[in-house]
């Protein structure tokens, strides 16, 4: 069977990989905070973002290139990073760096990865982004800054909208630990998802290796306080300087959310903001991510990127019409992983690629620069 007739959608991804992910981590995956109002927010705003449908403008052959951070992209977007991606599914980091090498498109792997910066070094491409929580030890920090140069990766993402642990209440009743403890109750339902179990029984255990090299390692924290949080601090406008004089490559900071941060930030010379609110996994009372957007960019001349709610190549066009230059997308990737395995990134790639042809062709669009100024919905 044709792939895009089987899972023509990001949701269809979605659905299988429920299926085939155990629920301890598919909660992890999945879950917001709180009653995941921020979670719905973010939906809810992106469909309000409406154009008018163009006519009457003969053939148009769309084309999705851009450039970025001076780097030429086939397409305007890349993989987001996401917290033990490895327990998601059997070598998620890996997989999803060798996939987007080969579309050449930007992927960004955690500080709290399941794999570390040495681990990675073999299997990214030139466009491989280091999402750093904020280290408070100077010593720990300049260590991790050498390990990430050294493994070759270009970019650095600074997160700095982690100041605490967040609820996550969902992922609390899932029973989920770090690093999992196998209880009873995880392995009935491991049993019953035969390939995430077979594969990850090949590969070594999930754990945040980056940072264990750092701490002892602890048993039964819940998965919301992990080990990563005894290493945080919250960072200030000093420690961003301290970072970009440390770093000599692209220096993005994630989860902007306020436009009146923007100055700061240019001064201290960042190369790019991301607008984010980490996908309401952080705080439930957030405003909308896409409703952010538009006055960040209205408040700043530097590249942005945004993430947080997208399920296809409509929500990118719409970021990118309201003021993004770029879109990073998380958890999608991971559902593909979840419902096909090792094909999913490309055909998750593939899907989101024509979704955008195709509502490009609706708004005679030939190129990203063509969108039309976007219209509220009721």
């Amino acid at each position: 069977m044709d792939l895009h007739q089987k899972f023509p959608a990001i949701d269809d991804l979605r659905r299988r990989a429920r299926k085939r992910i155990p629920h301890f981590v598919w909660e992890y995956l999945d879950s917001g905070t709180g009653t995941e109002a921020t979670t719905a927010r973010n939906r809810t705003a992106l469909d309000r973002v409406g154009f008018q449908p163009s006519i009457l403008h003969g053939p148009i052959e769309p084309g999705l290139g851009t450039r970025f951070l001076g780097r030429d992209f086939p397409v305007p977007f890349g993989m987001a990073p996401i917290g033990m991606s490895g327990l998601m599914w059997p070598r998620a980091e890996i997989l999803l760096a060798e996939a987007a090498k080969k579309a050449g498109i930007p992927y960004s792997i955690s500080t709290v990865a399941t794999r570390t910066p040495e681990d990675m070094a073999p299997h990214i491409g030139p466009d491989a982004w280091y999402q750093l929580y904020p280290p408070k030890d100077p010593e720990i920090r300049r260590d991790m800054i050498d390990r990430i140069k050294a493994a070759g990766f270009s970019g650095l993402i600074l997160t700095v909208d982690v100041p605490a642990s967040s609820r996550r209440e969902r992922q609390v009743r899932s029973g989920l630990t770090s690093p999992p403890a196998l209880t009873a109750r995880l392995w009935t339902q491991i049993v019953q998802c035969p390939a995430w179990a077979m594969g990850m029984a090949q590969t070594e255990r999930p754990t945040m290796k980056t940072i264990e090299k750092y701490v002892d390692k602890q048993l039964g924290l819940p998965s919301t306080a992990h080990i990563g949080y005894i290493l945080r601090t919250s960072p200030d406008i000093e420690y961003v300087k301290w970072l970009r004089d440390a770093w000599d490559g692209p220096f993005i900071i994630k989860g902007v959310m306020r436009a009146d941060d923007a100055a700061a930030l240019e001064d201290v010379g960042v190369d790019a903001l991301w607008v984010s609110n980490h996908a309401g996994r952080q705080f439930d009372g957030a405003m909308a991510s896409i409703e952010a957007l538009p006055k960040v960019r209205e408040a700043t001349a530097l590249p942005l990127i945004f993430d947080s709610g997208i399920e296809g190549g409509l929500d990118i066009l719409r970021a990118i019409a309201l003021g993004a230059d770029f879109v990073m997308l998380g958890r999608a990737f991971h559902f593909a992983l979840g419902a096909m395995g090792e094909a999913g990134p490309a055909h998750l790639i593939d899907l989101l690629k024509l979704d955008m042809v195709s509502n490009m062709g609706q708004l005679g669009a030939a190129t990203l620069g063509d969108l039309p100024t976007p219209i509220t919905l009721s």
